[in-house]
């Protein structure tokens, strides 16, 4: 598909990427009154799943990015908005992420697919829905957009399209990207929740040999890795993990309408990050590029009311190609 021409103009100082990137969590107020189900896992393990509905045959699963829930504003405000427009909704809330730490050792990381395809075929199997619908932001799109290349050939046909938002599809060039200065406030921020959670796993499971001295001197995400995500998931390397759980090898495998919107400005994105030989040789996968927004961002100014342009483009993703009808 052509890449698409953004109509996205915030005023300013919505024009400055950080700012964007900041405003929505610190500043916006969405909350969402979700029915939560639990569901229990082929490994003895739990997954909460929070459910807002309006009665329609339509569902759209909604995953958040790196230590996130559905507690997330961009969730919350997402889940507001198609239920304002007829549809279902319920979020996945990773594991270790819906307020309760998960029961194993093992919790999320950006390519574990596997658990998108156990709770998708969960939602298909006990719940008369006509169309599904996937939205995946940052981690959770590049889980979205991994898991609709990688099942492809196993998809239902219920599975009618997905959207994925302010992705790092290609994680290697990703992380060298957040490892810049400009990034430091950032990475400090989601280390205080990744590093607490690798201790109590640590408490919990004490076969797990942590070394504590180099997680709390822990300041690049590869140094994570190779701490917890390397040895608990099976990895070789930060390298093995960087590959085989990037979305981008998969994007032109997907089969049905798909969208992914990665601002200019998003000062977690490497230039890897933006598909445009992928969108142009496909014939399901659309690409984006808003001059502005920054990573979820995409506020448009300081009045409320205003700042729905995400919602609304997502919306209209859906009615126009992936041919849903709504209010």
């Amino acid at each position: 598909m052509p890449i698409l021409k953004s109509d996205f103009s915030p005023t300013l100082p919505f024009k400055n990427g950080h700012f964007n990137t900041m405003y929505r969590p610190l500043f916006m107020k969405d909350t969402c009154n979700y029915l939560r189900k639990r569901v229990t896992t082929w490994d003895e393990d739990f997954i909460d799943l929070d459910f807002s509905l309006v009665g329609s045959e339509t569902l759209v699963l909604l995953i958040h990015g790196l230590e996130g829930s559905s507690e997330s504003k961009y969730m919350a405000s997402t889940s507001n908005f198609l239920n304002n427009k007829g549809l279902d909704t319920v979020c996945f809330n990773l594991r270790s992420c819906s307020g309760e730490d998960n029961l194993l050792l093992a919790t999320y990381h950006s390519g574990k697919t596997e658990d998108v395809d156990f709770i998708v075929n969960h939602l298909l199997n006990s719940y008369d829905y006509k169309n599904l619908i996937l939205i995946g932001f940052s981690l959770g799109g590049n889980l979205t957009l991994k898991y609709m290349g990688e099942y492809q050939k196993k998809l239902s046909d219920k599975i009618k399209g997905a959207i994925a938002v302010s992705v790092p599809i290609d994680i290697a060039t990703a992380e060298v990207e957040m490892e810049k200065l400009k990034n430091k406030l950032y990475v400090e921020m989601f280390f205080k929740t990744m590093k607490n959670k690798v201790l109590e796993k640590a408490y919990k499971f004490p076969e797990f040999n942590l070394d504590r001295d180099k997680l709390f001197k822990a300041t690049k995400f590869k140094h994570l890795e190779y701490l917890y995500t390397v040895p608990v998931f099976g990895f070789k390397s930060p390298d093995d993990y960087w590959k085989k759980a990037s979305s981008k090898p998969y994007i032109s495998k997907i089969d049905r309408p798909t969208i992914l919107i990665n601002a200019k400005d998003d000062t977690f994105l490497s230039a890897e990050c933006y598909p445009r030989k992928e969108a142009i040789q496909s014939k399901y996968f659309f690409l984006e590029i808003p001059n502005f927004g920054g990573h979820v961002g995409f506020m448009s100014s300081f009045k409320p009311y205003e700042n729905t342009w995400l919602e609304k483009r997502i919306a209209r993703f859906i009615e126009e190609n992936i041919k849903i009808k709504i209010h």
